[in-house]
C-alpha cells in the first residue's frame, strides 16, 4: 500500500498510508479544512537489468584502483602459467639429449 501526502487549505501536510480502493480523507486532522492530494517526493530507485547498473557511475580512479587490484600478478599462484588458451594437442615434446655418433 502507498504513502500519500495531502495538504490543507491552511497549509497543514500530512502523510497517510492507505490503498487506492480506501476512501480519501477529506479533512485536515489538524484544523478540520478540505485536504487535496499532493505530489510526494518519492523514494530512490534503483534500476536493474541489462543497461543500467549502480556502478556505471563511479569515478575513474575508483574503477582504475578496481582494475589494478582484481589484475593477476607475475608468479602469482591463482594465475595460468600455461596460459587459458593454451589446446590440449598443443603440448610440447620434451628435448632429448643428442648422442654423440
Amino acid at each position: 500500500m502507498p504513502t500519500y501526502v495531502y495538504q490543507c487549505s491552511k497549509g497543514h501536510q500530512f502523510e497517510v498510508f492507505h490503498s487506492i480502493s480506501d476512501e480519501k480523507p477529506r479533512k485536515c486532522p489538524k484544523c478540520g479544512a478540505r485536504a487535496k492530494r499532493v505530489p510526494a517526493g518519492g523514494a530512490g530507485l534503483l534500476f536493474k537489468g541489462s543497461g543500467f547498473y549502480i556502478t556505471d557511475y563511479r569515478s575513474k580512479g575508483y574503477k582504475d584502483k578496481a582494475k589494478s587490484e582484481s589484475a593477476p600478478k607475475p608468479g602469482d599462484s591463482k594465475s595460468d602459467p600455461g596460459g587459458a588458451s593454451a589446446k590440449p594437442g598443443d603440448a610440447k615434446p620434451a628435448t632429448e639429449k643428442k648422442k654423440k655418433a
